[in-house]
């Protein structure tokens, strides 16, 4: 199969973009969050994605509006602006984040941690700070509480851990660890999952990783590629009813499970006004079975690129050129 398919398909996730929670407007800009990254080159050479600082704020109580997320690193792999978790867009101030403490060392007093919150009163984590743990924390993978606000920085999970996928309405979320190592060579401890860097350092978080072929997340999470291209993440669903196949869409993360935003030339049956459209996932060695007229298994990953496991995974498109 031509090398260069593989090309198109690993940029053409540059063109879909998390959408923040609750706005449509990057609030870092102020401008509308669904730009688009850079057209692949089809001339078989490559392009780099835009570089993704992710944002990740606290919605507004919602049913209706769809939410994302994005841990991003400073790598130029597939996938989104920003997409990360429920909780999404972290702004990045002017002057950078207020650091009161280093998540990396935890350097607070004895029963405290150190933990992203707002404070300028707003959605959007954007400082560092010590808190109290409270007492019989909830521990990693364990169900938690943020405590007055999703951004507060207070939670019921224990040190080095955040609440994190935190319901607006509820406050209720899930324990996450937090990086390990440095931000020069973050890693997490636990196998299944990556570390993800966002907010000038203020978020950083080991989010669940995920086979796009065999999806294992949570009820109401897509899998998605990791911005560095280390391999894939869970993070919120925000097609919610939408996302179908051949659907329109404008962000990595709006797809339905099994499916991915990609550019809507790779299928006639796409809007080719769209600026995306959900396809599926697809296994190199098993039998054709692609949806779209004319459309093939395409691989994912350049030869020799694949993170292990990965190495079948293709994407249904019609061959380009």
């Amino acid at each position: 199969m031509s090398r260069r398919p593989l090309v198109l398909l690993s940029l053409a996730l540059a063109a879909c973009v998390a959408r923040p929670t609750g706005d449509t407007d990057d609030q870092s800009t102020g401008e509308p969050a669904t730009t688009t990254g850079p057209t692949p080159d089809t001339t078989g050479g490559t392009t780099t994605a835009p570089t993704t600082t992710p944002a990740t704020t606290l919605p507004a109580p919602t049913t209706t509006e769809p939410t994302g997320g994005d841990p991003t690193t400073d790598a130029p792999e597939p996938t989104t602006d920003d997409a990360l978790t429920t909780n999404p867009f972290i702004p990045q101030p002017d002057g950078g984040p207020q650091i009161e403490c280093d998540p990396w060392v935890e350097d607070c007093p004895e029963g405290q941690k150190c933990m992203p919150w707002a404070n300028d009163g707003g959605s959007s984590w954007n400082a560092l700070k010590c808190v109290d743990i409270v007492p019989d924390p909830d521990g990693l993978g364990e169900p938690c509480s943020a405590i007055g606000s999703g951004v507060s920085g207070e939670d019921t999970c224990d040190k080095h851990m955040q609440c994190f996928d935190v319901d607006p309405v509820t406050l209720q979320g899930t324990c996450l660890a937090m990086c390990t190592g440095s931000p020069d060579k973050p890693g997490c401890d636990q196998p299944d999952a990556i570390c993800s860097l966002s907010g000038e350092g203020v978020l950083i978080l080991c989010i669940p990783t995920c086979d796009p072929l065999a999806p294992d997340c949570e009820p109401g999470d897509a899998c998605i590629p990791h911005p560095n291209g280390s391999g894939f993440i869970c993070v919120i669903d925000a097609g919610g009813d939408e996302g179908q196949l051949f659907g329109a869409c404008e962000y990595v993360n709006f797809c339905d499970p099994g499916l991915l935003c990609i550019e809507s030339r790779f299928a006639a049956e796409c809007d080719q006004d769209a600026i995306g459209c959900c396809l599926p996932y697809c296994d190199l060695t098993a039998p054709p079975s692609c949806p779209g007229a004319g459309q093939e298994c395409v691989p994912f990953f350049e030869q020799g690129q694949a993170p292990a496991g990965h190495e079948d995974l293709g994407v249904c498109a019609l061959p380009q050129p």
